[in-house]
């Protein structure tokens, strides 16, 4: 049975998903240094050097997200010229990606290795339970949805 979001022929599962989990990444990556990094000014990626030190990571983190987006289009484009799409694991992909991305930046960017807090001179509780949260929302949501997707593929 071919999947809702591809009518023709088998999707490449495995690329489509990875295209979507690409795409979250870069997008979360994006939306974190454009919303906290340059207009609420709550941080830099990395915090614990001088301010140039904290702008030229800006920068990277910033790059690596545009990477990341640019790559994950260019598979979808490839998928989408081949006729190959699975639009329902490019979602999942995508929320398992800004999921993933806002996990790992919760856990191991803040809390393990410290490199930036999500605000300073504030009670960081809240504003850490609210980004871990929204992280595991859009990785549990991903994760559903790429399950249901896998339950549909079978014949």
């Amino acid at each position: 049975m071919p999947d809702a979001g591809h009518p023709g022929g088998a999707p490449d599962r495995g690329r489509s998903t990875t295209a979507g989990v690409l795409m979250g990444v870069g997008l979360a990556a994006f939306v974190d240094e454009v919303v906290f990094h340059q207009l609420l000014h709550w941080h830099h990626f990395y915090d614990r050097s001088t301010l140039a030190a904290g702008l030229v990571s800006d920068g990277l983190l910033h790059a690596f997200g545009w990477i990341a987006v640019v790559t994950g289009l260019f598979l979808f484009a490839d998928l989408q010229r081949r006729a190959a799409t699975s639009a329902r694991r490019v979602v999942a992909g995508v929320l398992l990606g800004w999921g993933g991305f806002q996990l790992f930046d919760g856990v191991v960017h803040h809390k393990l290795l410290r490199v930036h807090q999500i605000r300073y001179g504030v009670d960081v509780l809240p504003y850490d339970v609210a980004w871990l949260l929204a992280g595991a929302a859009g990785l549990a949501v991903g994760a559903v949805l790429l399950a249901r997707a896998g339950r549909r593929a079978q014949p």
